[in-house]
């Protein structure tokens, strides 16, 4: 690891913003932010541009970022307690576990912005819109909590779409192309450091907001959608 890094995690160590791996934070997130203010999730939070942007717009509610990359939550977690925004933290974990952070309904919205889209197939069950990802999201969102995803990656966007039909989700907006929109809402026009790079090459941005059904289906349908996943994404030859 180099020094940059080094020097990064050993300052996150200090920040009274940032929580690695926290034992017993289940409903106590309340407690943290000393207020009952609803809870916002940022996943794959990179540096912290959404959970930041979102907190410096809704200065009454709380926003927590999310992410493994213990460097770049440094960036945003810094930033916060430069600007003294109280209502916004980060937390360090692997998001594949995330429900054993929160209790049941103690998330009021997700917002998952620009993750790796993990483009191939065979790992489809890491793309944070998976149905297995969903379960856990279900386990600690809010009865009706919305789900946004925003991406540059039309697979994604796609793939999200599929399983939003699949399963029952309920779609409260969606486009394929964010900024060419005549009205375009404030959360949107937030932009990451990986939207900047447009890794994918699309020169556009994809964006739906979905809520979760009441009950799932179970794990029987997963395999179903990965056989589809095999036909529709095979390169054409």
């Amino acid at each position: 690891m180099g020094h940059k890094k080094l020097v990064r995690f050993a300052a996150i160590e200090t920040f009274p913003n940032v929580l690695q791996y926290p034992e017993g934070m289940a409903g106590k997130w309340a407690e943290f932010f000393g207020n009952g203010n609803e809870l916002t999730l940022e996943l794959a939070c990179g540096k912290g541009e959404y959970t930041l942007g979102l907190a410096r717009m809704h200065p009454q509610r709380n926003f927590l970022g999310v992410d493994l990359k213990g460097n770049r939550i440094w960036a945003g977690a810094r930033k916060a307690i430069a600007e003294g925004l109280k209502n916004a933290a980060f937390l360090r974990i692997l998001i594949d576990g995330i429900e054993k952070f929160f209790a049941p309904g103690e998330v009021g919205e997700i917002w998952i912005t620009f993750p790796d889209p993990q483009l191939r197939t065979g790992k489809a069950k890491k793309r944070l819109t998976h149905p297995r990802f969903l379960r856990r999201y279900q386990s600690i969102l809010k009865p009706g909590g919305k789900i946004h995803l925003k991406t540059d990656s039309p697979n994604l966007y796609g793939f999200t779409m599929k399983v939003c039909a699949m399963y029952g989700c309920n779609v409260l907006d969606s486009t394929d192309d964010v900024y060419a929109q005549p009205q375009i809402n404030d959360e949107l026009q937030i932009k990451t450091y990986y939207e900047s790079l447009d890794i994918a090459g699309a020169a556009r941005v994809h964006y739906v907001c979905f809520t979760l059904p009441q009950q799932l289906p179970g794990t029987e349908l997963d395999a179903l959608l990965q056989q589809q996943l095999f036909e529709d994404e095979q390169p054409a030859g």
